[in-house]
């Protein structure tokens, strides 16, 4: 393992629907779909990312009630995901004016600025400047 080069390209979040879910993280979020391929028997590959590189989201619909009870608490109330910006002033008037659900005010912290944000099922979400 010493010479191979790894890393996290793809995390997976429980969604309810996959139409609900690609709107939600194409419109309100302003990502992009970088791929929805139909796997048969109501099953689909969707990856979504907020720019070119780094780590895709896969939407994985729940298919039996283990799963749906995860949509929205996948890690227990605590926050999922951080989106890492370099505007952050931008990124969180436009989300803001997108109707995104922010669970406090913007803060400044010793390592940059962050805002706690929840997606469309109650994820939680820091948006992220580093200093």
């Amino acid at each position: 393992m010493k010479n191979s080069e790894r890393k996290v390209i793809h995390v997976t979040l429980v969604v309810r629907d996959y139409d609900e879910a690609i709107a939600f993280y194409t419109q309100k979020l302003g990502f992009r779909l970088v791929a929805d391929i139909d796997l048969g028997g109501g099953k689909r590959w969707v990856l979504v990312s907020p720019n070119e590189s780094g780590c895709n989201i896969l939407l994985g619909k729940a298919k039996n009630q283990k799963e749906k009870e995860a949509i929205g608490n996948q890690t227990g109330g605590r926050v999922f995901l951080f989106l890492h910006t370099t505007d952050f002033w931008e990124d969180y008037t436009s989300m803001k004016a997108n109707g995104i659900s922010f669970k406090e005010e913007p803060r400044e912290e010793e390592y940059g600025t962050v805002v706690v944000f929840e997606d469309l099922y109650g994820n939680l979400w820091d948006l992220l400047q580093l200093n």
